[in-house]
């Protein structure tokens, strides 16, 4: 089990409080639309000129701790389609919510406005991947965040994570397998009240590790498995599917590893992909094109070891900045479409839907660097009865399909970006770079005091309320 000493603990620790002092103020509302008084979620909530900033959550609120030398600035509240809100943080009214107007601009003014630009939603998809050297940074830099990790079944949370993280990156022309770092620093939360009774995780760990055995889960017996060794294979399942080395260093981490082998917004992009541009749309002054995506003439796979994630289509929306051509948020769904994946999708899970993926970029001193990531998908925890007498079965055993899989849910804040070389080269240097969000750590309520973090919705603040109080009675 890796871990950091206190003395590196600590020097981290430092490294990222640093640019902050201990006087600091907590800012919160409410971000609405103006005609429709319905919350805003998303809504980028930042400070004019720095990295520090949150977005609203599904009810549109937002928390937001403003560090000391900061309390002179402007707060900029922005969304896609919307003119920005902006005050200045001394003056900040938290009894009136902050409604924001729709700002569109006009789709035939913006394309005819020249020749040169590209016209069609495909080429100006091959205009912003071209143009990713440039508007991606090119010098290495770090990033501090909150991670939220969430699994349940269709009736309760099953498990819970939030974290502090770091992120390395040494520049987009880098491969991210061996030039990206994720490393956990402190852990908030950790809620994890899974049964420990899958015999899928465990067949499919097997053969991963012998290679050709020949095993079924419907042949093994749950009494005759040790609890220590079917934990590691229920590890090994949860870094596969949701492992931030995955999350980051995988296929769907779509703009970074564009330059990737197999990428999906790679050089065979339209091979898998059309996008048609659907609108011109405004957030804070700027002007984006709205670009649909759809489905092309192959399939789309993940290349998930041991895991059939393939025979897929993509849809979705992007949005590029008019004026450079930088990806501004990506809005991704990944749905079953050949016959296999449908039959599949349909009888583990119940929905078509495998992926969902949302990726925004904020942009600082003209370099667009990662904000925030959402990732859904649905893990497959038992492989359940599916034959004819599946209802009669579950009555007798008390199972239900209910309890067949969790849908898991990723969520990334990133409140902070690093790009001093110093700091950065210390923080590189550091041994252990560890990316295991789960693994136990002690809980340091000082370290967690002024750190931004992901504001709950109502529902999930009751799921998560419900969470830790099975987690109390289930350690008692």
């Amino acid at each position: 089990m890796k871990s950091l000493s206190i003395k590196k603990n600590l020097g981290i620790f430092i490294l990222f409080i640093s640019v902050s002092t201990f006087a600091q103020t907590e800012i919160k509302n409410k971000v609405t639309d103006f005609l429709t008084f319905l919350p805003i979620e998303s809504a980028s909530v930042y400070i004019k000129n720095t990295t520090v900033g949150t977005i609203t959550n599904s009810d549109g609120n937002f928390s937001l701790v403003v560090p000391a030398e900061y309390k002179n600035d402007t707060l900029v509240v922005s969304s896609i389609g919307y003119k920005s809100f902006k005050t200045a943080i001394q003056d900040f009214d938290s009894s009136t919510e902050i409604a924001l107007e729709e700002d569109v601009a006009s789709l035939d003014e913006v394309v005819l406005v020249a020749d040169t630009r590209p016209k069609t939603g495909n080429d100006i998809m091959l205009r912003a991947i071209e143009r990713l050297p440039r508007n991606l940074p090119e010098k290495a830099y770090l990033q501090k965040g909150f991670l939220r990790h969430k699994e349940r079944n269709r009736r309760e949370y099953k498990w819970l994570i939030e974290s502090a993280i770091t992120l390395y990156d040494s520049s987009y022309a880098a491969g991210a397998e061996d030039n990206l770092k994720i490393n956990v620093d402190e852990t908030r939360k950790s809620y994890d009240l899974r049964d420990v009774d899958s015999l899928y995780a465990y067949t499919s760990y097997l053969r991963y590790k012998a290679r050709n055995v020949n095993l079924k889960s419907k042949t093994l017996v749950r009494d005759t498995i040790q609890t220590k060794t079917l934990v590691n294979a229920i590890k090994w399942n949860d870094e596969r599917i949701n492992g931030l080395d995955n999350l980051f260093k995988g296929r769907l981490n779509l703009v970074r590893n564009a330059n990737a082998p197999q990428a999906l917004f790679g050089k065979n992009m339209l091979e898998k992909h059309q996008f048609d541009l659907d609108t011109i749309l405004v957030e804070d002054g700027r002007k984006l094109y709205k670009i649909k995506i759809s489905r092309s003439k192959d399939f789309i796979g993940l290349g998930t070891e041991n895991i059939y994630n393939e025979g897929y289509e993509a849809q979705g929306w992007i949005y590029i900045y008019w004026d450079n051509y930088a990806i501004k948020k990506v809005e991704y769904e990944l749905v079953a479409a050949s016959d296999a994946q449908k039959k599949r999708s349909k009888s583990l899970f119940g929905t078509q839907l495998n992926h969902k993926l949302i990726l925004s970029y904020k942009d600082f001193d003209g370099k667009m660097y990662p904000s925030y990531i959402f990732y859904e998908t649905p893990k497959l925890v038992n492989v359940g009865d599916r034959s004819s007498d599946a209802e009669r079965n579950a009555a007798e055993t008390g199972s239900t399909r209910d309890e067949q899989f969790y849908t898991t849910t990723q969520e990334i804040l990133f409140t902070e970006i690093i790009r001093e070389p110093e700091m950065v080269s210390e923080a590189l240097n550091q041994e252990n770079w560890d990316s295991d969000i789960f693994l136990v750590r002690p809980y340091n309520a000082k370290f967690w005091k002024n750190y931004n973090v992901l504001l709950e919705s109502r529902e999930e603040e009751k799921l998560i309320q419900d969470l830790s109080k099975r987690a109390t009675l289930f350690k008692q």
